[in-house]
């Protein structure tokens, strides 16, 4: 398996995007919607699952896109192709504050392990397809559910997870308990499985959930400060139409200014 060699830069800090390099036909993998800008000479196409399965037949490609579909994801994924005779970017933009990981898994084993909805895209050659959990606690409580998405080849990578990353390499036998949304991917030989927070005043009002996520190496492990999901609710609980209340800010009138302006 040889995935195409492309070369990256990362742009800003907590609203990142990533420039691709391309030579003249390589090529980038990357989901529906991830595009950001692209320049002239870049040809777009829209394949079946991630297109490593083109030379499969119809049946390859159906299985591939049905895999896709079990991780929650799209059907299909875009393939970005350099058609000029000189090296071309093209861009992808995070889809929501945090940080932009880029992993190179010719030296992670050649496979990856990550949540379903973290990667962003890839050099053409990456396979991305997906992971049962083995173990039924983990598969239930685990937060991801039975299925993760696994990054397989020897070429680039780039995931996105929500507010500061942090890579802990774990010795073996080294366990992490970690909260179960906030584990954003992990090497292959790290073992996960899920551990019951203790007592049941802890429980139901520690506010940290039933469960934590445990991972033990050997292996590596990535972490995020901030769950889109722990952002969202925290976004849905402060919107007045779910019961939030406005705070005024920017205006000395506060709630009286909003009621001038014709706001309820």
């Amino acid at each position: 398996m040889n995935a195409h060699e492309i070369d990256y830069r990362l742009y800003g800090d907590d609203m990142q995007f990533v420039e691709i390099e391309l030579d003249p036909r390589e090529s980038v993998i990357a989901e529906a919607g991830a595009m950001m800008m692209m320049e002239d000479d870049i040809a777009m196409e829209t394949v079946f699952g991630d297109g490593s399965s083109a030379g499969k037949g119809l049946l390859g490609r159906l299985v591939g896109a049905g895999k896709r579909l079990l991780t929650g994801e799209s059907l299909f994924m875009t393939v970005f192709t350099n058609q000029g005779s000189g090296k071309r970017r093209v861009a992808f933009a995070a889809p929501y504050p945090g940080k932009i990981i880029p992993v190179d898994l010719s030296e992670l084993g050649e496979k990856l392990i990550c949540q379903k909805d973290s990667f962003l895209c890839a050099a053409k050659g990456v396979s991305v397809g997906i992971e049962f959990q083995r173990k039924l606690g983990a598969g239930f409580f685990g937060g991801e559910g039975f299925i993760m998405q696994k990054l397989e080849g020897d070429g680039l990578a780039f995931l996105h997870a929500g507010g500061t990353i942090q890579r802990r390499e774990l010795q073996p036998g080294e366990k992490l308990r970690i909260d179960t949304g906030c584990l954003v991917a992990m090497t292959k030989d790290v073992d996960y499985d899920i551990e019951y927070v203790g007592n049941i005043k802890t429980a139901f009002f520690g506010g940290e959930g039933l469960f934590l996520a445990t991972v033990t190496g050997p292996g590596a492990v990535w972490v995020q400060s901030l769950p889109f999901s722990r952002l969202a609710d925290r976004v849905l609980a402060a919107a007045p139409s779910a019961g939030g209340r406005s705070v005024g800010e920017g205006s000395i009138l506060g709630s009286i200014g909003d009621w001038l302006d014709g706001d309820d």
